[in-house]
């Protein structure tokens, strides 16, 4: 099959959507599919190597960049994009982005629709409505139950025509990981007993809980992996102000890279709070399905998650501790009994790696190309 797959945000960057599309890309490519990523802005001069490195990525795919003018909040891109799909012939158009799929849909492209936050504004719920309304709609993906929910009540969705597809992790890259003293020794990192987050650090990411964690644990390592230059500097301030010694921030690792940085954390934080701020700003806390809960729970550690109700559709008390969001003293407390309590450690890592193993890219690709059935 040709898969057209038009991308949402500009590649390369360090925005989760981009890495998401990026794996899919490559997950379509394992199943077989020939792929075309349609990407906005001008002609990148990135090299494949840059790419794979900046993403994670081994098996290549082709990709084409094509202009977009933000006057026109990329209705252009949209229009061009899909276009571009017709005359490569796309048996499939796969998409995040609402305009295209609008578009393709109601040209008769056979379209599917990816979904992970509900539309806002007067636009977004037209385009979904026209999207749905065209002879090219096949399937509706949302990243979770919450989300699919309340996207079949406001537009009267068929249980057939949505699929429930979470995001998911690169298992293989995954297999043989160092033990945490060992990826400490590859990375350089000091060694003590480490509690680990990688992402962003957008606010409601949980940057303060950690500190406030940090602050009552002063023998323990944080190590902090990620975020754009401001909000690192933010972080860093307070660090600063704090008077704090056991917080290691990294700044951005490339994807390759990230699960040794996972593997050197003895314990993984999930500390989201109930507001939850994409790259695009909003509040995504209803409906998030982060990569990280699956990187985290393929790299086989400990996680501490707050108890959002959307992060339990994965997680559970059997692969991770679940704690209540406003809480530091419940988390550092939590830490130090996972301290001391080797075999429940053990036991929360094993039952993780089995969740993790239901979440792989190739598995999700599959999923999401069953919904045209």
């Amino acid at each position: 099959m040709k898969i057209a797959l038009i991308a949402p945000s500009y590649i390369p960057s360090r925005r989760a959507n981009t890495i998401q599309t990026m794996k899919m890309a490559q997950a379509f490519t394992h199943q077989g599919h020939q792929v075309l990523l349609i990407v906005p802005g001008e002609t990148a001069k990135f090299s494949w190597e840059e790419l794979s490195q900046h993403y994670g990525l081994s098996t290549q795919f082709e990709i084409e960049w094509m202009r977009s003018t933000p006057f026109w909040r990329r209705y252009d891109f949209a229009y061009i994009a899909v276009k571009r799909a017709k005359k490569w012939q796309a048996d499939l158009v796969f998409t995040r982005v609402p305009q295209s799929a609008a578009i393709a849909s109601n040209l008769g492209i056979p379209t599917i629709f990816e979904i992970h936050d509900f539309p806002g504004g007067r636009i977004g719920p037209l385009l979904v409505k026209r999207f749905l309304n065209g002879k090219g709609a096949k399937a509706l993906i949302s990243i979770t139950k919450a989300l699919a929910k309340h996207l079949q009540e406001e537009f009267d969705i068929p249980d057939s025509f949505i699929t429930i597809a979470p995001d998911g992790v690169d298992i293989d890259r995954y297999q043989n990981l160092p033990s945490s003293q060992q990826a400490r020794k590859l990375l350089k990192l000091q060694e003590n007993f480490t509690v680990g987050y990688t992402g962003h650090l957008y606010p409601g990411r949980g940057s303060e809980l950690i500190l406030e964690i940090a602050k009552g644990l002063p023998e323990v390592n944080f190590l902090v992996v990620g975020g754009n230059p401001k909000d690192i500097n933010l972080v860093q301030e307070q660090v600063n102000h704090l008077g704090l010694k056991n917080i290691n921030l990294t700044g951005f690792i490339p994807n390759a890279e990230l699960p040794t940085y996972q593997a050197a954390s003895d314990i993984l934080l999930m500390p989201y709070q109930n507001r939850v701020s994409a790259s695009g700003g909003g509040n995504i806390a209803k409906y998030l399905s982060p990569m990280k809960m699956f990187e985290y729970l393929a790299s086989q550690r400990p996680i501490i998650s707050s108890d959002l109700s959307v992060l339990q559709e994965v997680l559970n008390p059997d692969n991770a501790v679940i704690l209540p969001i406003d809480q530091p003293e419940f988390w550092a407390k939590e830490i130090t009994n996972l301290i001391v309590d080797e075999s429940r450690r053990i036991n929360l890592s094993k039952n993780a790696r089995l969740t993790a193993e239901k979440y792989s890219w190739n598995e999700r690709a599959l999923q999401v190309l069953s919904s045209l059935k």
